[in-house]
């Protein structure tokens, strides 16, 4: 009996307490009386009871009003506005679909008391999934295959002109080294051993997730020494000299970040300069090519120029 009613009492804490609304006494005896049949319990048993949860490690805290009434107050893990930001999040991720959102929003929903529940199903909203991928389950059999050190098979997925995703089976024994979100979508970075290369997987593109063999050496991932404006690995990084538009400053921090070196030109006030050390790639000429004029390449003077003849490729196909 006194293990059930100390349950019944961490669950009232849980539903009816949070960073504003306490519970006294007289509202957990309420509580017991109408959601779990019990009655007739002393005010001492019941901070007896609270005692004991506060000994076997909850948080609870009692604060007292003016007139010197106790109010309880199970102190959660996290608080309203932490919650808020991690269910949005969920909410606004484009590689989960409505069913797995639902069902992790759920899971949060017990970290809540009764009032902030509701408020959190007025404020979120799950967005229309074009296709179903069971992506949290993967992620996790990633996780346990690298927790394991073994190497990663796996099928996997790009659509034909049929707009059909088809499946590639391949025994490829690489060893999964990291798993990496980028741009809301979670990807697999991998060292093929063949090649000596590292390659990088979109996971919810991979199904048939086996481990392989065991390995003795995990290799380590190379260190950027730059931006890295994409996913794949950059063959190299370099100096770069960009020439760009004042309205891009947002955008050029939050992509070559705070430590690119960025001025006035001393010729246009309508221009920055920024210097930055950024990895090159395909990638890097297609990031420079999507600004259209709002960016020119100013140095060096090769990188320069194999920019110039991605241009003349575009303008070929045109022609």
């Amino acid at each position: 009996m006194d293990s059930e009613r100390i349950l019944h009492i961490y669950k009232c804490l849980c539903r009816c307490t949070d960073e504003k609304n306490g519970v006294t006494i007289g509202d957990i005896k309420y509580y017991l009386s109408v959601n779990a049949n019990i009655d007739n319990v002393s005010d001492v048993t019941i901070r007896r009871d609270i005692l004991r949860l506060q000994t076997a490690g909850y948080n609870i805290e009692c604060r007292h009003t003016s007139h010197n009434k106790a109010y309880y107050y199970l102190v959660k893990l996290f608080s309203f506005n932490e919650m808020r930001f991690i269910v949005s999040s969920v909410s606004a991720n484009i590689t989960l679909s409505d069913n797995e959102k639902k069902n992790l929003i759920e899971k949060f929903k017990g970290m809540c008391s009764d009032r902030e529940v509701t408020r959190l199903i007025s404020e979120t909203s799950c967005g229309r999934q074009i296709m179903e991928w069971d992506l949290v389950n993967k992620i996790d059999t990633i996780y346990d295959i690298i927790e394991e050190k073994n190497k990663i098979n796996f099928d996997y997925g790009k659509f034909n002109i049929k707009k059909e995703m088809v499946y590639y089976r391949k025994d490829r024994e690489i060893i999964p080294v990291k798993i990496i979100l980028f741009s809301a979508r979670y990807y697999l970075k991998c060292f093929d051993t063949e090649n000596q290369t590292f390659k990088t997987y979109r996971i919810d593109r991979m199904k048939n997730i086996k481990a392989g063999e065991k390995y003795s050496n995990l290799p380590s991932m190379p260190e950027d020494k730059g931006a890295v404006l994409d996913m794949f690995q950059p063959e190299y990084f370099e100096m770069v000299r960009l020439r760009v538009k004042r309205f891009l400053i947002d955008d050029m921090i939050e992509w070559l970040g705070i430590d690119a070196g960025i001025r006035d030109d001393m010729d246009d006030t309508n221009y920055i300069i920024i210097n930055v050390n950024v990895g090159i790639s395909q990638g890097f000429y297609k990031w420079v090519m999507k600004y259209g004029d709002s960016m020119e390449i100013l140095a060096p003077e090769y990188i320069r120029n194999n920019f110039i003849s991605e241009l003349q490729k575009v303008i070929g196909i045109y022609k």
